[in-house]
């Protein structure tokens, strides 16, 4: 009987990413950030809610994708972005 529940107790918890999936997952994440960072730098406009919703859209449509490619691409399409924004905010 303790071991029933102890094996339920087990089922429902969570399961725990591996070391290298969790750090792919951490660098999603701060580059999800960045994104966000660098889009809030642009003045309240269309532009800036239809890069929200771009960057949003590609993320969630990637969302089970191989990570690491996605990161790397991320990042180079957002230094791209990232002239652009300056240059908006200029």
């Amino acid at each position: 009987m303790r071991g029933a529940s102890f094996l339920s107790a087990a089922v429902a918890r969570p399961s725990r990413l591996r070391k290298p999936a969790f750090i792919q997952r951490q660098r999603a994440l701060k580059l999800w950030r960045d994104i966000v960072r660098g889009i809030n730098k642009i003045p309240p406009s269309t532009t800036r809610d239809e890069l929200r919703v771009f960057a949003r859209q590609e993320f969630e449509r990637n969302k089970n994708a191989h990570i690491r490619y996605l990161i790397s691409t991320g990042k180079t399409e957002f230094d791209a972005m990232r002239r652009y924004i300056d240059e908006q905010s200029s």
